[in-house]
């Protein structure tokens, strides 16, 4: 990645890393050595990394906004302590992952910036680790085949002001334990006739703890195996012995999962104690998930958003998905930016999409090229401007950066300019055209309104003026002209009329859904309007993923599906400022 600035938010996850490198505590760790599949060895002996981090997503949707963050963090921890990052897909759901998905996080994790080399795992890498580990827990008194059925099982759990029950199953000897467990492996039953739950403690205050699944029977294809397997072990079993087998230092996960760390550290520790993982373990760090206004970050409401056609699909531009947001033009540089400004918390907030918005404005700001675009077309005709005659002025690519030159503008006696830049009765403080005033046209010249056309409806048509020939900009005699309003236009000779899509927020309240609303009814009805706008011919050769400020109207972008050589369609991005600051919702 390009940017080396260090996060100036507060970020406690720092400190953990730091205190750990200074201490020495995973220095000298190496490689288990274990059987498994012969690339996992590479991440072992020798190992050099400080520390090592991971992105451990599951190949069962579409990254967020929320993963943003999350990838920022790993991955920008491992590169600023001389670490590694792990790219890992916990495919441990055969029944709702699929390779549509592997192929997008890894486009996502790319877009972003980050890389991984050679780590990219996934958990089905490790299905017959983590199979053998589940007969050493057996013979070991820790884990047991329960017979119950999901109804009873959940019955028997407790509250969280009452102990649960011991399964009837739980007094099985080992040997009966591991008979079963073969049997299961041999798909010798049927979907939900046994599971494999660890044996911890049935009235721990942690429902965690209360003899969880460990493995469950699922006759199902999966994705990277096939049918290899038809019982699959469950994430929160899978999870730590990746780290494990990984060597990961830092497990870096989201508030949910603290309840999780007391398996998390239980399982390890067994395992360990069994010769089947590296010590010193992992450690599992909780920070706060991304909350957004505006947005809603739920996998359940985003599946139902797409699936009911609310949006046009996952890369809708609308959607809080990575492959929206590239498609709406937001940049990886502004969801750094994000990330290291609102820092890592311990604990939940809200963060204002503002926030976001503005980080990919400032970032556009300095890296988008200026052109001129008139979204809402009304023709001026210029009466005393030679017939035929065409000519060029200069417009600056960036009034910030010179050094990006300047590009001529074609220049004609009709030309397009926004429709609220004319008003035949003004109201007042308005500079802008209206009959018997004067404007700059800008990077052109002055010229003097003297009427309007109207058709039969009364609705104005044209507006007729008169240009001042010494008044052009950059010309000896231009600075004789004193104008309050300067107006943008684009030569109606040479203009390319293009599809523009006006995108904002999906939602038109800032916690969609709260109360007892459905999130749906809080929809804004407005979040996409399309017209046909006129752009300055330079815009007509916009490559897909092109951006742009359009003057006076934002950031926009050449969209990356619909945009053709030569006939780009573009995407508002952002407005220039925010236009939701005054309660617009």
């Amino acid at each position: 990645m390009a940017e080396t600035e260090k996060p100036a938010a507060s970020n406690f996850i720092r400190s953990i890393v730091e205190a750990d490198l200074a201490a020495g505590k995973y220095a000298g760790r190496k490689w288990s050595g274990k059987p498994g599949p012969a690339d996992q060895q590479k991440v072992g002996a020798g190992d050099t990394a400080a520390i090592r981090t991971r992105f451990p997503p599951e190949p069962n949707g579409y990254l967020h906004f929320g993963h943003a963050k999350s990838i920022c963090l790993n991955f920008g921890l491992a590169l600023d302590y001389n670490g590694a990052c792990h790219l890992r897909f916990d495919d441990t759901n055969p029944e709702k992952e699929e390779q549509e998905y592997v192929d997008a996080i890894v486009d996502a994790v790319h877009w972003l910036g980050f890389e991984w080399g050679d780590n990219r795992y996934f958990a089905s890498d490790y299905f017959q680790w983590m199979y053998d580990f589940a007969e050493k827990l057996i013979e070991a008194g820790h884990a047991y085949v329960d017979s119950q059925s999901a109804e009873e099982m959940r019955a028997s759990r407790g509250t969280l002001t009452e102990p649960g029950k011991n399964s009837p199953y739980r007094v099985r000897t080992p040997a009966e334990n591991l008979a079963l467990f073969r049997s299961m492996r041999a798909g010798e039953f049927a979907d939900g006739a046994h599971v494999l739950r660890a044996k911890i403690d049935m009235a721990s205050g942690n429902i965690n703890l209360r003899d969880p699944a460990i493995y469950r029977i699922r006759h199902a294809t999966h994705h990277n195996t096939g049918d290899t397997w038809c019982i699959y072990p469950m994430y929160t079993y899978a999870h730590p012995i990746e780290d494990a087998l990984e060597n990961i230092t830092h497990s870096i996960c989201t508030l949910e999962f603290a309840d999780q760390r007391p398996f998390y550290d239980w399982l390890l520790q067994r395992l360990a104690e069994l010769g089947c993982v590296n010590t010193p373990l992992p450690q599992q760090i909780e920070f706060a998930r991304l909350n957004l206004t505006y947005v809603v970050l739920s996998k359940r409401k985003l599946i139902q958003l797409v699936e009911e056609k609310h949006v046009a699909g996952w890369d809708d531009p609308r959607l809080p998905t990575l492959v929206g947001a590239r498609r709406r033009g937001f940049t990886p540089e502004g969801f750094r930016r994000f990330a290291e400004m609102i820092g890592v918390a311990k604990s939940d907030s809200l963060i204002d999409m503002s926030v976001l918005e503005g980080c990919m404005r400032d970032h556009l700001g300095e890296t988008a090229p200026r052109r001129v675009a008139v979204l809402d077309p009304l023709r001026l005709v210029i009466d005393n401007y030679p017939a035929g005659q065409e000519e060029w002025c200069e417009a600056p690519n960036h009034p910030q950066k010179p050094e990006w030159g300047k590009r001529p503008m074609p220049f004609s006696g009709e030309l397009w300019i926004e429709r609220e830049d004319f008003m035949e009765t003004p109201a007042k403080g308005y500079f802008r055209l209206f009959p018997g005033n004067s404007v700059r046209l800008r990077y052109g010249y002055v010229v003097k309104c003297i009427g309007a056309d109207r058709d039969a409806s009364g609705n104005v048509v044209a507006v007729h003026c008169e240009y001042m020939p010494d008044s052009k900009s950059g010309t000896p005699g231009a600075d004789n002209y004193k104008v309050k309003g300067n107006i943008h236009w684009v030569s109606a000779k040479h203009a390319y009329a293009a599809e523009v899509r006006l995108y904002d927020r999906l939602f038109a309240v800032a916690t969609p859904g709260s109360g007892e609303r459905d999130f749906l009814d809080d929809i804004n009805p407005q979040s996409m309007t399309v017209i046909t706008a006129q752009l300055e011919p330079a815009l007509k050769d916009a490559k897909a993923e092109e951006r742009f400020q359009f003057e006076r109207h934002g950031y926009f972008v050449a969209d990356r599906v619909d945009s053709k050589p030569g006939a780009p369609v573009f995407n508002r991005t952002v407005t220039l400022k925010d236009s939701w600051a005054a309660g617009k919702a």
